[in-house]
């Protein structure tokens, strides 16, 4: 039996199970990108660049349609034990592959290609500490970014809508918003959940560790994750309101 564990019960870091670690999104960190934001989960910590440029892929040349991707790296020592540049070793890994896939299509879904015409932006998300949830943490942030670089350069109507990133999961039989690593690593169910601010989601990853979940688990963890969801989309808006229009 899972449950979403009372408030009374804390976690290692001091936390609720249903509240997230502290969230810090900063706003033009990197003077030359087009859009830029440092987001900080408790201790993960990633730097989100936007890049406009007038180009799009080959198969989208002359189809008056624009393009959104995304790049994912972790620093060396982002990490407890250094890990090799995935450029020395001369290829990209199978998990950042992985990341930065989703990380584009999270973004490509609340932007509205058509009126963003023949453009590519693309998001760099750069771990600089990891702790758990960095790949939702790059979906959130990168999101600013983003908007941030299409509302200075008079683009804001190709927005449709904010997306955000959390992960939710089960952990000693207790439904838990906003993994980190110590949780993450001995979670019998773990979740990523994208979301938009309509309700509606661009990606679902959940697994079990452990013993197999049901529905029901589903459906309480989805609404934990919407929890966290809607302090996300504030975080988001609160950032990006200090931006002239």
């Amino acid at each position: 039996m899972t449950t979403i564990g009372s408030p009374s019960r804390l976690r290692a870091d001091g936390r609720t199970p249903e509240e997230l670690r502290p969230v810090s999104l900063v706003l033009g960190v990197q003077k030359w990108a087009e859009g830029s934001c440092r987001i900080r989960v408790g201790d993960t910590e990633v730097l989100c660049a936007a890049t406009i440029e007038d180009r799009v892929p080959p198969h989208l040349r002359g189809k008056g349609t624009g393009w959104v991707t995304a790049e994912y790296a972790m620093l060396p020592r982002a990490t407890a034990e250094r890990t090799q540049r995935e450029s020395a070793r001369g290829r990209i890994g199978g998990r950042t592959h992985e990341i930065q896939r989703l990380v584009g299509r999270s973004l490509r879904g609340v932007v509205d290609l058509a009126r963003l015409g023949e453009r590519t932006v693309t998001i760099d998300c750069d771990v600089l500490q990891a702790d758990g949830g960095t790949r939702t943490a790059s979906i959130t942030g990168g999101y600013v970014a983003l908007a941030a670089a299409l509302i200075t350069y008079g683009m804001e109507r190709t927005l449709v809508g904010k997306v955000a990133a959390v992960s939710v999961g089960i952990v000693d039989g207790v439904q838990l918003l906003d993994l980190d690593y110590s949780e993450d690593s001995r979670a019998d169910v773990d979740f990523n959940v994208v979301g938009t601010d309509q309700g509606t989601y661009v990606e679902l990853q959940g697994t079990a560790e452990g013993k197999p979940f049901d529905r029901p688990a589903i459906d309480r963890l989805l609404g934990l994750a919407q929890v966290g969801l809607e302090r996300l989309f504030a975080a988001q808006a609160e950032a990006l309101a200090s931006l002239p229009r």
